[in-house]
């Protein structure tokens, strides 16, 4: 049986044709979609970048002003070192490299030095206390004048002295006891020491060299004042010393 169709061929084709021209107008509705979507995920990404990259930015210049700050603060805590150890020098009675120089000085052939260590203490002494010690060892005068001058010093306000005391632990090697004794019969007739003792003396054997290992204790003798004259004879004779040993 024949079929007889009735409707045009153009119409079928623009039919065809508007159906494919809707699709294409989905597909690229779709794509455009899913263009402005990525484009906008992509522009959001940028933005929390730029939020961290402006954070982080934040971040070292407060950094860089903080290692700035820290920079002058080790500048000034040198300064402050320096400045430290001058008032240190200028208040010691002595001079540690002065000790040292006289030290070295006194040392007799083959005593050599190994290590050297200065403590200084203060303590507060009461003066009302030692002047009343002072007046009652005198033992002269009336009882009327020696309650009057207790009176008195019962009446002063208390004002405490300071008192440093300085030790120092000497320790070195020598060829013999021999040497050892006369390096501490020339310290205890030094100028700055007192109360020159020894503590140790040991027999010790390096390369089947034998010596003495010996360990001394001394002070400064208290209130003592030496002159420029003085500090700068003990500099130039530790100085003739060493040049005397090259």
């Amino acid at each position: 049986m024949t079929t007889i169709n009735f409707v045009p061929n153009d119409y079928v084709e623009q039919r065809q044709s508007s159906r494919a021209n809707f699709l294409y107008l989905m597909l690229l509705t779709a794509m455009l979609g899913a263009i402005g979507i990525t484009f906008g995920f992509i522009k959001m990404r940028q933005r929390d970048v730029h939020a961290k990259l402006n954070d982080l930015n934040t971040r070292m210049t407060a950094a860089n002003q903080q290692i700035a700050q820290l920079e002058e603060l080790k500048t000034k805590s040198k300064t402050m070192m320096k400045t430290m150890v001058m008032t240190a020098e200028l208040l010691e009675p002595i001079p540690r490299s002065v000790m040292l120089a006289s030290l070295t000085n006194n040392l007799p052939a083959g005593v050599s030095l190994t290590e050297l260590d200065v403590k200084t203490t203060e303590t507060k002494v009461n003066s009302n206390a030692g002047k009343k010690a002072k007046k009652a060892a005198k033992g002269s005068g009336s009882q009327y004048s020696s309650k009057t001058a207790d009176a008195k010093a019962e009446s002063e306000p208390e004002r405490p002295e300071i008192v440093t005391e300085t030790k120092l632990e000497i320790k070195g090697i020598a060829p013999s006891d021999i040497q050892v004794a006369s390096f501490i019969a020339r310290l205890s007739g030094s100028i700055l020491l007192d109360q020159v003792e020894l503590v140790d003396s040991k027999e010790r054997e390096i390369d089947e060299i034998k010596f003495r290992e010996f360990r001394l204790k001394a002070e400064l003798k208290p209130n003592l004042t030496l002159t420029k004259d003085d500090i700068g004879r003990i500099r130039n004779k530790s100085k003739e010393a060493d040049t005397e040993t090259l």
